[in-house]
């Protein structure tokens, strides 16, 4: 493994000629990783990593407070879910559409069409691509934003669904907050966690060649990303990706885990892939949106599959922490496996 950079902060690329050409802006992602899975652990770092993960200003508890909101307010009733019916399907999809318009339509506009923090914290200024044979209707945004709306909203909204009418027949073992408080919020606390292991293990056999020509390749053209880049992909991908709320199925839970599994999963999306470290909300406040750690993955493909809380890429050498040195040992590690193919 190359050496990593932790304890010395790397600056944004303006600081760094060699770098200048491939990165605007670039967050030191070695103290962004979660230290969960240090040896010996480490108690302190990984309690303050929790609590800021979840501050009440984070992405994370937002989309809970919205999937608490959707529960009570926004939700079907669950008496009612007890057979498939247009009506009570119809509410979640248009909720859901109306979700993914406001997030990933609303920083699209705040980001690319008002330009309101123009490139402060921007990952890679590269325009979203136009008159582009590599996406359909010839546009990035366009591509995106239907494949965002139709496919990803009607594949998410098809597993909430699935999932409140398995709870309201009992298919699902199904728990109450009064009942189970202790696992009930556990199992929240928990949910970022299985997103992201399920998320590495499906997004690895994505990459599989067939997978990855025929599937994967889609969201892949996206090598800048965008908010609407996010969930856009092939369906077959979206039926994979939003799988995970399956395990719901077998473990004892609430609606609102299934709510919020699904919510974190598609809105997370837009937010990590805005391409921008922050919204800039004025007199010094910042809420943390980019993932330079998938933002890396789309621009070369064979690293960072996983996220930066789970340890996958550090423990099988495909991570890649966007410095130079990572920049060479992805090239080192790329001509030993080609080497390892030419042998054989």
């Amino acid at each position: 493994m190359f050496p990593t950079t932790q304890g010395n902060p790397v600056m944004p690329t303006q600081n760094h000629a060699a770098s200048r050409r491939k990165w605007n802006f670039r967050p030191n992602l070695d103290e962004q990783l979660a230290p969960f899975y240090h040896w010996p652990p480490q108690i302190v770092p990984t309690l303050r990593y929790i609590l800021a993960s979840w501050s009440p200003f984070g992405v994370r508890a937002l989309i809970l407070g919205f999937a608490i909101i959707t529960w009570f307010f926004l939700a079907p009733a669950l008496q009612d879910c007890r057979e498939f019916r247009v009506d009570w399907i119809a509410q979640i999809w248009a909720r859901n559409l109306l979700t993914m318009i406001v997030v990933a339509g609303g920083l699209h506009f705040y980001f690319y069409s008002l330009r309101r923090q123009q490139d402060e914290e921007h990952y890679d200024t590269r325009p979203l691509l136009r008159n582009s044979r590599l996406f359909h209707f010839n546009d990035q945004v366009h591509d995106n934003m239907f494949w965002t709306l139709v496919s990803a909203v009607g594949i998410w909204s098809a597993y909430e669904a699935l999932m409140m009418y398995a709870y309201a027949n009992g298919f699902a073992p199904m728990i109450s907050f009064g009942e189970h408080p202790a696992w009930f919020i556990a199992l929240i606390f928990l949910t970022p966690w299985w997103a992201g292991l399920h998320f590495y293990l499906q997004h690895r056999l994505l990459h599989t060649p067939r997978l990855y020509s025929t599937v994967h390749s889609w969201h892949h053209r996206n090598s800048n990303t965008g908010p609407w880049s996010g969930a856009a992909m092939h369906p077959l991908e979206h039926l994979v990706w939003l799988s995970s709320v399956c395990i719901l199925l077998l473990v004892p839970s609430h609606p609102l885990h299934a709510i919020f599994l699904l919510q974190f999963h598609v809105i997370s999306a837009a937010t990590s892939h805005a391409g921008y470290e922050h919204l800039s909300l004025g007199r010094g406040m910042k809420l943390r949106l980019g993932d330079f750690f998938h933002q890396l993955h789309h621009r070369y493909c064979d690293c960072n599959y996983g996220t930066f809380e789970t340890p996958w890429d550090q423990w099988l050498d495909t991570y890649h922490n966007g410095t130079e040195e990572g920049e060479a040992w992805m090239k080192e590690r790329r001509h030993r496996l080609s080497q390892k193919k030419t042998a054989a």
